[in-house]
This record gives structure tokens, C-alpha cells and sequence, in this order.
């Protein structure tokens, strides 16, 4: 198991029907994008969140809450939620739309993939 399917399956059911919404495996993980950017997913029992350089160091001071480092080098702007921070589902909705709200501001990327 590289990410935890349970959790994955909790996040696609908050984003599946957002206009611009798709998914994929990465990181070896899941990421689910909106509008061609990044916005969370799960690696391992994590929730990825990308929370932008604003709120990234507010959100490193709160419970469950670590720095997105998993190649040894960190990704600031983005976190990583253990899997006691969202076991309630309102706490996965705040986390989500969290990153959904960030992710919302930044331009539309293009696809390059072959259609």
C-alpha cells in the first residue's frame, strides 16, 4: 500500500464534482487537482495539503500538522496532515477546503498530455 485508499476515497468525495477537478497517482500517492494545479491528496496515511506560503507557517503550530518533506527536501507552502488530524470528517472538510481556497487563486494550468 503506498497511500491509504480509505482516505483517499473520503477526499474525492468532498472534490469529484468541482468544475476543473481530476486525479491522479503521484508522489506515490494520490493528488487530486483543480483546474491543472495541485491541490492535496494522500501519501501514505497523510492528507497533503497545498496551503500556500500565507498560511504555511500558522499551520505548522497546530496539532497533527508537519512540513511536506518526503525526498529530504521541503515543500514550503505545502503540509502534511497525520492521520489523527482528520479522523472527523468536519476536520477533513476544513483541511480540504482549505487547500481548495489556495489552490482557486492560482492560474489554470494547460494540460501537455496527449488527449
Amino acid at each position: 500500500m503506498t497511500y491509504n485508499e480509505v482516505s483517499s476515497a473520503r477526499v474525492y468525495r468532498l472534490l469529484h464534482r468541482r468544475k476543473g477537478f481530476s486525479g491522479k497517482q503521484m508522489f506515490g500517492g494520490f493528488g487530486y487537482l483543480l483546474n491543472g494545479n495541485m491541490c492535496c491528496g494522500v501519501w501514505k496515511d497523510y492528507l497533503i495539503l497545498r496551503i500556500g506560503p500565507d498560511a504555511y507557517a500558522e499551520m505548522l503550530t497546530k496539532p497533527h500538522i508537519k512540513k511536506f518533506d518526503i525526498t529530504g527536501k521541503e515543500m514550503r507552502g505545502w503540509v502534511m496532515v497525520e492521520p489523527e488530524g482528520f479522523v472527523d470528517d468536519a476536520d477533513l472538510r476544513r483541511f480540504v477546503g482549505q487547500a481548495v481556497t489556495f489552490t482557486k487563486s492560482l492560474p489554470t494550468k494547460v494540460s501537455t498530455e496527449a488527449k
